[in-house]
């Protein structure tokens, strides 16, 4: 099993990859706990001298006016975590509530948030013991901290609510006691500092981008299989064409295209066909998928800067004093998730349209519908109107989450970053993406098998057609589709696919 260190140097979303994969282990640098033990001791030296300090010895809030006796302060941080455990929904992905669990400790090891070692070695030994809070999805609006899944989460840190152990749930005292682990007894701020972050938000952010970084690349991979199956131009993706245009995404992308297609001989065998021009969704390629590499790299650059970021508040500084911010805002990662959640919807586009350009019919090679006896079949007709219903949803599912608000905390939490909303529609858009290429995939395959089985495939595409013949029953004419399409899917996401083509060409 991976252990993974806890400390204050810069890593990137792609270092949370084991959390996705399974049960792993955790442990803190001596410099992480000399940052959080000296932040202790600060906060502990200010509350010696009874100085005002925001919900340790206030209400929280619109409640913040409020004085709380010191012989109430420990009752409050309960109360805190009780009261804020109010989520709706289907509990989190195991894999995003481990990484909200490394988060909270990425936070704890810069030294601001003024909670003891003690605390962070118990969410340690919760990661470690396979023991992951139930968080229900649904609860947070990415202000003052993802406050209701982030409850949920410190809930069962105390000893309270469910937890899943082991991958089975459990109300959380029955898990600790088959743990032997004790519950945490809270001190000063740490109930306001296990809620107080944009953790659940950057944990969604970082599953989209891991899940991302695979279907920038196969959507590549699909549009070379399409340009070579349709008898489209390969020589339009030149290097030398894009390197004019100083779009990193676009040359990237081009590149990617005419390298799979190397050494095809469906390619060769229409290099005199005469036809001037592809559509936009061959021919533009480059363009539309680049930019979409392009916003979603932008993207990736704020969310690896809030996995590096302190969230929480009020902030314990350096010299002694306590600062109150907005550390816990999330408008960062919502603005980036709903920027990514557009690229991702053209891509589904553009591979949409040339899902539709088979359904014609090409030329006097492909029959419409590419069904190998038109009329009596109706070939992939409906596998294409299951593209076009994905691709519509995610263009409603694009729309900003950021640009919305709602004021919440009577007030006091007037503009609100609505990231979680961004990154489960994200997450959404993903899965409807990987369903469209698998499509793609799919009828660029059966028209190769109706006119250039026969012919050498390009040596990037010559392993996704090696796949698809193995998966789908391109020779059985009509049949329910459903599960070819969920194999090749399911192959799209886990990156299965992306990994077979990687054995022969490199891609950017």
């Amino acid at each position: 099993m991976e252990t993974l260190r806890v400390s204050t140097k810069n890593i990137t979303y792609r270092d949370f990859r084991p959390f996705f994969n399974g049960p792993v282990r955790v442990s803190l640098t001596k410099e992480a706990s000399s940052n959080i033990s000296r932040s202790n001791a600060r906060l502990n030296s200010i509350l010696k001298k009874e100085e005002t300090i925001y919900g340790v010895n206030t209400g929280f809030g619109n409640l913040s006016h409020i004085a709380i006796l010191p012989e109430d302060q420990k009752q409050l941080q309960i109360n805190l975590i009780r009261s804020h455990a109010a989520g709706t929904g289907e509990p989190l992905d195991l894999g995003i509530v481990r990484s909200v669990l490394f988060l909270k400790l990425l936070t704890f090891a810069h030294g601001y948030s003024g909670v003891r070692l003690a605390l962070a070695n118990k969410i340690i030994q919760f990661i470690n013991k396979d023991i992951l809070p139930l968080i229900p999805e649904k609860g947070s609006v990415g202000a003052s901290g993802d406050l209701a899944p982030l409850g949920h989460m410190a809930l069962s840190l105390i000893g309270e609510g469910k937890v899943f152990y082991k991958g089975k749930k459990y109300v959380t005292k029955t898990a600790l006691k088959k743990a032997n682990v004790k519950p945490m007894v809270l001190g000063p701020k740490e109930g306001l500092s296990l809620i107080n972050g944009t953790q659940v938000s950057t944990a969604l952010a970082i599953k989209a981008c891991l899940d991302g970084e695979i279907l920038i690349r196969t959507a590549d991979i699909a549009g070379a299989l399409s340009v070579e199956n349709s008898f489209s131009s390969r020589k339009v993706f030149r290097s030398e064409i894009h390197t004019i245009k100083k779009h990193p995404g676009q040359i990237s992308s081009a590149k990617n295209v005419y390298k799979t297609l190397n050494g095809s001989e469906v390619v060769r065998s229409h290099d005199n066909c005469g036809r001037v021009q592809d559509p936009y969704s061959f021919r533009c390629i480059p363009h539309i998928h680049g930019a979409c590499r392009d916003s979603f790299m932008n993207s990736v650059m704020i969310v690896n800067n809030e996995i590096n970021s302190v969230s929480d508040n009020p902030l314990i500084m350096d010299k002694g004093n306590i600062v109150s911010s907005g550390h816990f805002h999330a408008e960062h990662l919502a603005q980036a998730m709903d920027t990514i959640g557009i690229a991702f919807s053209e891509l589904g586009a553009i591979s949409e349209r040339r899902t539709h350009y088979f359904m014609k019919g090409v030329g006097d090679s492909i029959p419409p519908f590419v069904a190998s006896d038109p009329g009596i079949e109706s070939g992939y007709m409906i596998v294409h109107v299951t593209a076009t219903a994905l691709a519509s949803e995610n263009k409603t599912l694009a729309h900003p989450a950021s640009i919305d608000s709602l004021p919440t905390s009577g007030g006091q939490e007037d503009q609100v970053s609505m990231a979680p909303w961004a990154g489960f529609k994200l997450l959404k858009i993903q899965k409807n993406l990987s369903n469209i290429l698998a499509i793609e995939f799919i009828v660029a395959g059966a028209a190769n098998n109706i006119i250039s089985n026969d012919l050498k495939p390009g040596k990037g595409t010559a392993p996704v057609i090696a796949f698809l013949n193995q998966n789908c029953s391109f020779n059985a004419g009509d049949r329910p589709m459903s599960s070819e399409i969920k194999k090749v899917s399911d192959s799209i996401l886990s990156g299965h696919l992306l990994q077979i083509v990687s054995k022969y060409i490199t891609l950017e």
